[in-house]
Protein backbone atom coordinates (compact mmCIF):
# COMPACT_ATOMS: atom_id res chain seq x y z
CA UNK A 1 0.00 0.00 0.00
CA UNK A 2 1.24 3.50 -1.00
CA UNK A 3 2.74 5.58 2.16
CA UNK A 4 0.12 7.86 3.32
CA UNK A 5 1.68 11.26 5.20
CA UNK A 6 0.59 14.66 6.84
CA UNK A 7 2.19 17.48 6.05
CA UNK A 8 1.25 20.90 8.20
CA UNK A 9 2.44 24.01 6.22
CA UNK A 10 2.76 27.44 8.49
CA UNK A 11 2.09 29.42 5.22
CA UNK A 12 1.34 27.68 1.35
CA UNK A 13 1.13 29.45 -2.02
CA UNK A 14 -2.33 27.64 -3.14
CA UNK A 15 -3.83 27.98 -6.50
CA UNK A 16 -5.94 30.69 -5.18
CA UNK A 17 -3.35 32.27 -3.71
CA UNK A 18 -1.40 32.62 -0.65
CA UNK A 19 -2.86 30.84 2.76
CA UNK A 20 -2.40 29.88 5.82
CA UNK A 21 -1.95 26.94 8.28
CA UNK A 22 -2.05 24.19 5.48
CA UNK A 23 -2.86 20.39 5.37
CA UNK A 24 -1.66 18.42 3.18
CA UNK A 25 -2.17 14.84 2.66
CA UNK A 26 -0.07 13.02 0.04
CA UNK A 27 -0.84 9.14 -0.73
CA UNK A 28 2.34 7.52 -2.57
CA UNK A 29 3.62 10.25 -5.03
CA UNK A 30 0.59 12.41 -4.95
CA UNK A 31 -1.31 15.16 -3.15
CA UNK A 32 -4.61 13.50 -2.04
CA UNK A 33 -5.87 16.67 0.43
CA UNK A 34 -5.02 20.31 0.58
CA UNK A 35 -6.87 22.10 3.40
CA UNK A 36 -6.05 25.38 4.30
CA UNK A 37 -7.02 26.84 7.96
CA UNK A 38 -6.31 23.64 10.08
CA UNK A 39 -4.49 23.52 13.19
CA UNK A 40 -1.18 21.36 13.49
CA UNK A 41 -2.23 17.99 13.99
CA UNK A 42 0.72 15.88 16.10
CA UNK A 43 1.07 13.23 14.02
CA UNK A 44 1.41 15.63 10.83
CA UNK A 45 5.34 17.26 9.87
CA UNK A 46 5.48 20.74 10.31
CA UNK A 47 7.13 22.94 7.59
CA UNK A 48 7.91 26.11 8.96
CA UNK A 49 7.82 28.67 6.19
CA UNK A 50 6.17 29.56 3.06
CA UNK A 51 5.71 26.30 1.17
CA UNK A 52 5.23 26.12 -2.42
CA UNK A 53 5.82 23.95 -4.92
CA UNK A 54 8.65 22.76 -6.67
CA UNK A 55 9.99 24.27 -9.61
CA UNK A 56 11.58 23.37 -12.79
CA UNK A 57 14.70 24.08 -14.43
CA UNK A 58 13.53 23.69 -17.89
CA UNK A 59 16.94 24.45 -19.36
CA UNK A 60 19.99 22.36 -18.28
CA UNK A 61 23.64 21.81 -19.54
CA UNK A 62 25.05 19.67 -16.43
CA UNK A 63 28.57 20.21 -17.73
CA UNK A 64 28.43 23.72 -17.95
CA UNK A 65 28.52 24.00 -14.17
CA UNK A 66 32.34 23.41 -14.30
CA UNK A 67 32.91 26.71 -16.33
CA UNK A 68 31.61 28.45 -13.58
CA UNK A 69 33.87 31.88 -12.60
CA UNK A 70 36.30 30.28 -14.80
CA UNK A 71 34.90 31.77 -17.97
CA UNK A 72 34.16 35.12 -15.88
CA UNK A 73 37.94 36.33 -16.53
CA UNK A 74 38.41 38.78 -19.42
CA UNK A 75 36.43 39.91 -21.79
CA UNK A 76 35.96 37.73 -24.28
CA UNK A 77 32.62 36.99 -26.53
CA UNK A 78 29.62 34.11 -26.75
CA UNK A 79 31.77 32.21 -29.16
CA UNK A 80 35.53 32.26 -27.01
CA UNK A 81 32.98 30.86 -23.95
CA UNK A 82 31.66 28.14 -26.60
CA UNK A 83 35.68 27.43 -27.20
CA UNK A 84 36.29 26.65 -23.47
CA UNK A 85 33.01 24.94 -23.47
CA UNK A 86 34.09 21.92 -25.89
CA UNK A 87 37.45 21.44 -23.70
CA UNK A 88 35.33 20.98 -21.18
CA UNK A 89 33.19 18.24 -23.36
CA UNK A 90 36.22 16.96 -24.49
CA UNK A 91 37.32 15.78 -20.97
CA UNK A 92 34.05 13.77 -20.03
CA UNK A 93 34.11 10.27 -19.71
CA UNK A 94 30.71 8.55 -18.68
CA UNK A 95 31.72 8.04 -15.08
CA UNK A 96 32.79 11.72 -14.63
CA UNK A 97 29.74 12.58 -16.60
CA UNK A 98 27.81 10.69 -13.89
CA UNK A 99 29.50 12.70 -11.04
CA UNK A 100 29.58 15.68 -12.26
CA UNK A 101 25.83 15.81 -12.83
CA UNK A 102 25.03 14.21 -9.39
CA UNK A 103 26.61 17.03 -7.73
CA UNK A 104 24.97 19.40 -10.11
CA UNK A 105 21.44 18.00 -9.35
CA UNK A 106 21.93 17.55 -5.91
CA UNK A 107 22.96 21.75 -6.19
CA UNK A 108 19.84 22.07 -8.00
CA UNK A 109 17.79 19.96 -5.52
CA UNK A 110 19.03 22.26 -2.20
CA UNK A 111 17.77 25.36 -4.74
CA UNK A 112 14.39 23.90 -4.85
CA UNK A 113 14.51 22.38 -8.49
CA UNK A 114 12.61 19.36 -8.10
CA UNK A 115 12.40 18.99 -11.98
CA UNK A 116 15.20 19.56 -14.62
CA UNK A 117 14.88 19.75 -18.18
CA UNK A 118 18.11 18.42 -19.45
CA UNK A 119 19.50 19.19 -23.17
CA UNK A 120 21.72 16.73 -23.64
CA UNK A 121 23.82 16.40 -26.58
CA UNK A 122 27.11 14.74 -25.55
CA UNK A 123 26.34 11.68 -26.78
CA UNK A 124 29.35 9.74 -28.09
CA UNK A 125 33.08 8.84 -27.02
CA UNK A 126 36.06 11.17 -28.34
CA UNK A 127 36.03 11.51 -31.65
CA UNK A 128 32.56 10.70 -32.25
CA UNK A 129 33.05 7.01 -31.66
CA UNK A 130 29.98 5.32 -30.29
CA UNK A 131 29.98 3.48 -26.81
CA UNK A 132 29.19 -0.29 -26.68
CA UNK A 133 25.77 1.21 -25.79
CA UNK A 134 24.18 3.99 -27.63
CA UNK A 135 22.43 5.93 -24.36
CA UNK A 136 25.27 5.29 -22.24
CA UNK A 137 25.65 9.37 -21.75
CA UNK A 138 22.07 9.56 -21.24
CA UNK A 139 21.43 7.19 -19.13
CA UNK A 140 24.75 8.26 -16.78
CA UNK A 141 22.29 11.68 -16.53
CA UNK A 142 19.01 10.15 -15.72
CA UNK A 143 21.06 7.89 -12.76
CA UNK A 144 22.51 11.36 -11.19
CA UNK A 145 19.17 13.14 -11.17
CA UNK A 146 17.66 9.81 -9.40
CA UNK A 147 20.34 9.59 -7.34
CA UNK A 148 20.07 13.79 -6.50
CA UNK A 149 16.05 12.69 -5.63
CA UNK A 150 14.87 14.92 -8.63
CA UNK A 151 12.86 14.33 -11.62
CA UNK A 152 14.41 14.39 -15.11
CA UNK A 153 13.44 15.23 -18.62
CA UNK A 154 16.23 14.03 -20.83
CA UNK A 155 15.93 16.08 -24.05
CA UNK A 156 17.82 13.70 -26.74
CA UNK A 157 19.27 16.39 -28.90
CA UNK A 158 19.82 16.06 -32.88
CA UNK A 159 23.30 17.73 -33.37
CA UNK A 160 24.71 17.30 -37.30
CA UNK A 161 26.60 20.59 -38.41
CA UNK A 162 29.30 22.53 -37.14
CA UNK A 163 27.69 25.79 -38.03
CA UNK A 164 25.33 26.23 -41.71
CA UNK A 165 27.04 24.38 -44.21
CA UNK A 166 29.89 23.44 -41.75
CA UNK A 167 30.77 19.83 -40.67
CA UNK A 168 31.51 18.72 -36.75
CA UNK A 169 34.88 19.23 -36.30
CA UNK A 170 37.09 18.29 -32.75
CA UNK A 171 35.40 17.87 -29.88
CA UNK A 172 31.65 18.74 -31.74
CA UNK A 173 31.83 15.06 -33.45
CA UNK A 174 30.86 13.90 -29.50
CA UNK A 175 27.68 15.04 -29.99
CA UNK A 176 26.53 14.23 -33.95
CA UNK A 177 24.94 10.92 -35.21
CA UNK A 178 26.13 11.00 -39.02
CA UNK A 179 22.17 11.68 -39.72
CA UNK A 180 18.67 12.90 -38.63
CA UNK A 181 17.68 8.70 -38.99
CA UNK A 182 20.47 7.70 -36.47
CA UNK A 183 19.48 10.25 -34.07
CA UNK A 184 15.70 8.83 -34.32
CA UNK A 185 16.87 5.59 -33.63
CA UNK A 186 19.29 6.16 -30.77
CA UNK A 187 16.69 8.47 -29.29
CA UNK A 188 14.18 5.42 -29.60
CA UNK A 189 16.67 3.07 -27.63
CA UNK A 190 16.96 5.74 -25.10
CA UNK A 191 12.83 6.41 -24.65
CA UNK A 192 12.41 2.50 -24.51
CA UNK A 193 14.98 2.48 -21.45
CA UNK A 194 13.42 5.30 -19.56
CA UNK A 195 9.65 3.56 -19.73
CA UNK A 196 10.06 1.87 -16.25
CA UNK A 197 11.88 5.35 -14.51
CA UNK A 198 8.97 6.45 -13.12
CA UNK A 199 11.14 10.16 -12.36
CA UNK A 200 12.35 10.49 -15.76
CA UNK A 201 11.04 11.07 -19.48
CA UNK A 202 12.46 11.26 -22.56
CA UNK A 203 12.28 14.71 -24.65
CA UNK A 204 13.54 15.88 -28.44
CA UNK A 205 15.99 18.63 -28.67
CA UNK A 206 17.08 20.28 -32.37
CA UNK A 207 20.08 21.77 -31.00
CA UNK A 208 19.86 24.87 -33.22
CA UNK A 209 19.02 25.81 -36.55
CA UNK A 210 22.68 26.52 -37.13
CA UNK A 211 23.10 22.84 -36.15
CA UNK A 212 20.64 20.69 -37.91
CA UNK A 213 19.99 21.60 -41.76
CA UNK A 214 16.28 22.47 -42.75
CA UNK A 215 15.70 19.63 -44.49
CA UNK A 216 16.61 17.55 -41.54
CA UNK A 217 14.42 18.48 -38.96
CA UNK A 218 10.86 16.39 -40.52
CA UNK A 219 12.51 13.56 -38.94
CA UNK A 220 13.23 15.13 -35.58
CA UNK A 221 9.72 16.81 -35.36
CA UNK A 222 8.14 13.51 -36.23
CA UNK A 223 9.76 11.57 -33.49
CA UNK A 224 8.82 13.81 -30.96
CA UNK A 225 4.93 13.91 -33.01
CA UNK A 226 5.16 9.89 -32.87
CA UNK A 227 6.17 9.88 -28.78
CA UNK A 228 4.08 12.92 -27.85
CA UNK A 229 7.45 14.14 -26.55
CA UNK A 230 8.53 17.77 -25.55
CA UNK A 231 10.32 19.08 -28.30
CA UNK A 232 12.95 22.32 -27.03
CA UNK A 233 15.69 24.30 -29.45
CA UNK A 234 17.66 27.01 -29.21
CA UNK A 235 16.92 29.87 -31.18
CA UNK A 236 18.17 33.47 -31.95
CA UNK A 237 20.52 33.56 -28.71
CA UNK A 238 22.77 35.38 -30.98
CA UNK A 239 22.32 38.04 -33.47
CA UNK A 240 25.15 36.54 -35.93
CA UNK A 241 22.40 33.01 -35.69
CA UNK A 242 20.30 35.38 -37.47
CA UNK A 243 22.55 36.60 -39.93
CA UNK A 244 23.93 33.45 -41.10
CA UNK A 245 20.26 32.10 -41.34
CA UNK A 246 19.28 34.96 -43.41
CA UNK A 247 22.11 34.83 -45.44
CA UNK A 248 21.59 30.84 -45.98
CA UNK A 249 17.64 30.50 -46.08
CA UNK A 250 16.43 33.91 -46.86
CA UNK A 251 14.54 33.65 -43.44
CA UNK A 252 14.75 34.08 -39.29
CA UNK A 253 15.64 30.62 -37.59
CA UNK A 254 12.01 30.77 -36.05
CA UNK A 255 10.55 30.92 -39.24
CA UNK A 256 12.66 28.20 -40.50
CA UNK A 257 11.06 25.98 -37.70
CA UNK A 258 7.66 27.39 -38.43
CA UNK A 259 7.90 25.82 -41.84
CA UNK A 260 9.68 22.57 -40.94
CA UNK A 261 6.13 22.11 -38.37
CA UNK A 262 8.49 22.26 -35.34
CA UNK A 263 6.51 24.81 -33.45
CA UNK A 264 3.61 23.32 -31.43
CA UNK A 265 2.21 23.42 -28.13
CA UNK A 266 4.99 20.94 -26.73
CA UNK A 267 7.58 22.98 -28.48
CA UNK A 268 10.30 25.03 -26.07
CA UNK A 269 12.07 27.25 -27.63
CA UNK A 270 15.47 28.74 -25.92
CA UNK A 271 16.31 32.27 -25.35
CA UNK A 272 14.38 33.82 -28.55
CA UNK A 273 16.28 36.93 -27.63
CA UNK A 274 16.30 38.60 -31.25
CA UNK A 275 13.09 38.15 -32.16
CA UNK A 276 11.34 40.57 -35.11
CA UNK A 277 7.60 40.61 -34.78
CA UNK A 278 6.64 38.04 -37.18
CA UNK A 279 8.73 35.51 -34.99
CA UNK A 280 6.89 36.18 -31.90
CA UNK A 281 3.49 36.35 -33.81
CA UNK A 282 4.70 32.61 -34.85
CA UNK A 283 5.49 31.72 -31.67
CA UNK A 284 2.30 33.22 -29.90
CA UNK A 285 0.21 31.07 -32.56
CA UNK A 286 1.57 27.86 -31.93
CA UNK A 287 1.23 28.30 -28.26
CA UNK A 288 5.00 27.41 -27.97
CA UNK A 289 6.33 28.39 -24.67
CA UNK A 290 9.41 30.44 -24.31
CA UNK A 291 12.61 29.41 -21.71
CA UNK A 292 14.21 32.31 -20.41
CA UNK A 293 17.73 31.82 -18.78
CA UNK A 294 17.94 35.89 -17.39
CA UNK A 295 21.69 35.10 -15.57
CA UNK A 296 22.63 32.83 -18.59
CA UNK A 297 22.07 35.58 -21.36
CA UNK A 298 23.60 38.59 -18.83
CA UNK A 299 26.51 36.10 -18.36
CA UNK A 300 27.32 35.83 -22.05
CA UNK A 301 25.73 39.24 -22.95
CA UNK A 302 22.93 37.83 -25.21
CA UNK A 303 21.11 41.02 -24.79
CA UNK A 304 17.11 41.21 -23.35
CA UNK A 305 14.71 38.70 -24.63
CA UNK A 306 10.97 40.28 -25.54
CA UNK A 307 9.39 37.80 -22.49
CA UNK A 308 6.35 40.27 -22.15
CA UNK A 309 5.42 40.93 -25.87
CA UNK A 310 5.97 36.61 -26.40
CA UNK A 311 3.68 36.05 -23.25
CA UNK A 312 1.10 38.46 -24.82
CA UNK A 313 1.27 36.79 -27.94
CA UNK A 314 0.08 33.12 -25.84
CA UNK A 315 4.04 31.74 -25.73
CA UNK A 316 3.74 30.56 -21.74
CA UNK A 317 7.48 31.95 -19.91
CA UNK A 318 10.00 29.33 -18.57
CA UNK A 319 12.83 29.67 -16.93
CA UNK A 320 16.36 27.50 -16.75
CA UNK A 321 19.33 28.14 -15.43
CA UNK A 322 21.63 27.07 -18.71
CA UNK A 323 25.15 27.49 -18.00
CA UNK A 324 24.63 27.42 -14.72
CA UNK A 325 26.61 31.09 -13.99
CA UNK A 326 24.12 30.51 -10.91
CA UNK A 327 21.77 27.83 -10.07
CA UNK A 328 18.73 29.81 -8.68
CA UNK A 329 15.10 30.10 -9.99
CA UNK A 330 14.72 33.48 -8.16
CA UNK A 331 16.83 35.12 -9.39
CA UNK A 332 16.20 33.81 -12.73
CA UNK A 333 12.11 34.81 -12.38
CA UNK A 334 12.93 38.34 -11.01
CA UNK A 335 15.54 38.54 -13.47
CA UNK A 336 12.57 38.45 -16.55
CA UNK A 337 10.83 41.42 -14.68
CA UNK A 338 14.13 43.28 -13.47
CA UNK A 339 15.55 42.86 -16.85
CA UNK A 340 12.30 44.35 -18.91
CA UNK A 341 12.66 47.33 -16.32
CA UNK A 342 15.94 48.22 -17.22
CA UNK A 343 14.55 47.44 -21.02
CA UNK A 344 11.92 49.66 -20.91
CA UNK A 345 12.55 52.67 -18.00
CA UNK A 346 8.94 51.23 -16.58
CA UNK A 347 8.32 49.01 -13.72
CA UNK A 348 5.25 46.56 -13.12
CA UNK A 349 5.13 44.04 -16.21
CA UNK A 350 4.59 41.28 -14.32
CA UNK A 351 2.49 40.33 -11.40
CA UNK A 352 4.76 38.13 -8.59
CA UNK A 353 2.49 35.43 -8.62
CA UNK A 354 2.63 35.15 -12.23
CA UNK A 355 6.66 34.84 -12.50
CA UNK A 356 6.10 32.08 -9.90
CA UNK A 357 4.38 30.20 -12.49
CA UNK A 358 6.87 30.43 -14.90
CA UNK A 359 9.25 28.78 -12.87
CA UNK A 360 6.62 26.12 -11.36
CA UNK A 361 3.54 25.17 -13.54
CA UNK A 362 4.84 26.42 -17.07
CA UNK A 363 8.07 24.57 -17.01
CA UNK A 364 6.45 21.49 -15.81
CA UNK A 365 4.34 21.41 -18.35
CA UNK A 366 7.43 22.55 -21.19
CA UNK A 367 8.69 19.31 -19.85
CA UNK A 368 5.73 17.18 -19.84
CA UNK A 369 5.19 17.03 -16.35
CA UNK A 370 1.24 18.96 -16.97
CA UNK A 371 0.78 17.00 -12.89
CA UNK A 372 3.38 18.84 -11.14
CA UNK A 373 3.93 22.61 -10.27
CA UNK A 374 0.80 23.15 -7.97
CA UNK A 375 -0.21 21.91 -4.61
CA UNK A 376 -3.49 20.44 -5.58
CA UNK A 377 -5.10 17.14 -5.24
CA UNK A 378 -4.11 14.79 -7.50
CA UNK A 379 -0.95 16.45 -7.80
CA UNK A 380 2.54 15.07 -8.19
CA UNK A 381 3.35 15.42 -4.44
CA UNK A 382 6.64 17.85 -5.09
CA UNK A 383 6.73 21.00 -2.99
CA UNK A 384 9.82 23.14 -1.12
CA UNK A 385 9.39 25.02 1.91
CA UNK A 386 11.46 28.75 2.12
CA UNK A 387 12.65 29.89 5.06
CA UNK A 388 10.66 33.25 5.84
CA UNK A 389 13.22 33.77 9.22
CA UNK A 390 16.18 34.59 6.84
CA UNK A 391 17.52 38.44 6.85
CA UNK A 392 16.55 38.55 3.33
CA UNK A 393 12.61 37.29 4.38
CA UNK A 394 12.49 39.67 7.54
CA UNK A 395 9.34 40.96 7.63
CA UNK A 396 7.52 38.28 5.60
CA UNK A 397 4.04 38.68 5.29
CA UNK A 398 1.38 36.14 3.82
CA UNK A 399 -0.62 38.47 1.81
CA UNK A 400 2.68 39.04 0.17
CA UNK A 401 4.08 35.76 -0.20
CA UNK A 402 4.50 35.55 -3.57
CA UNK A 403 5.97 39.19 -3.70
CA UNK A 404 8.92 38.55 -0.93
CA UNK A 405 9.82 34.85 -2.88
CA UNK A 406 10.55 36.56 -6.05
CA UNK A 407 11.77 39.95 -5.05
CA UNK A 408 13.82 38.77 -1.99
CA UNK A 409 14.42 35.11 -1.79
CA UNK A 410 17.99 33.31 -3.04
CA UNK A 411 18.47 29.41 -3.17
CA UNK A 412 19.97 29.57 -0.12
CA UNK A 413 16.42 30.44 1.46
CA UNK A 414 15.60 26.95 0.45
CA UNK A 415 14.51 24.87 3.81
CA UNK A 416 13.15 21.78 2.87
CA UNK A 417 12.36 20.11 -0.51
CA UNK A 418 9.57 17.06 -1.36
CA UNK A 419 9.93 14.67 -4.13
CA UNK A 420 7.08 12.47 -4.57
CA UNK A 421 6.14 12.98 -0.72
CA UNK A 422 9.62 12.25 0.48
CA UNK A 423 12.26 14.42 2.14
CA UNK A 424 15.32 14.96 -0.42
CA UNK A 425 16.26 18.36 1.07
CA UNK A 426 15.70 18.75 4.85
CA UNK A 427 16.82 21.51 7.25
CA UNK A 428 18.94 22.81 4.37
CA UNK A 429 20.40 19.49 4.07
CA UNK A 430 20.74 16.71 1.43
CA UNK A 431 19.68 13.78 2.55
CA UNK A 432 21.05 12.01 -0.87
CA UNK A 433 24.10 13.15 -1.47
CA UNK A 434 26.25 13.64 1.42
CA UNK A 435 28.72 17.39 1.25
CA UNK A 436 27.28 18.87 -1.91
CA UNK A 437 29.89 21.62 -2.16
CA UNK A 438 32.60 18.81 -1.46
CA UNK A 439 31.47 16.26 -4.10
CA UNK A 440 31.14 19.50 -6.68
CA UNK A 441 34.41 20.41 -6.10
CA UNK A 442 35.92 17.02 -6.61
CA UNK A 443 33.78 16.63 -9.73
CA UNK A 444 34.70 19.72 -10.95
CA UNK A 445 38.23 19.72 -10.25
CA UNK A 446 38.13 16.30 -12.44
CA UNK A 447 36.81 17.27 -15.68
CA UNK A 448 39.05 20.88 -15.62
CA UNK A 449 42.33 19.65 -14.13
Amino acid sequence: MPTVNLWWAEHALLPTGPAAQVLIETTGERITTVRPGVPPPSEATRLAGLTMPGLANAHSHAFHRALRARTQAGRGTFWTWREQMYKVADRLTPERYHSLARAVYAEMALAGITCVGEFHYLHHGPGGTPYARSTTMAEALVAAADEAGIRITLLDTCYLTGGLGQPLAGPQLRFGDGNADRWASRAGELAAALRERPNARCGAALHSVRAVPRDRMNTVVAWADEHAAPLHVHLSEQRAENEACLSEYGATPTQILAEAGALTPRTSVVHATHLTDRDIALIGAARASTCMCPTTERDLADGIGRAVELNGAGSPITLGSDSHAVIDLFEEARGVELNERLRTEERGHWAAADLLRTATANGHAALGWADAGRLAERGLADFVTIAVDTPRLAGFRSATAAESVVFAAIAADVRHVVVGGRFVVRDFTHLLVPEVPRALDHAITDVTG
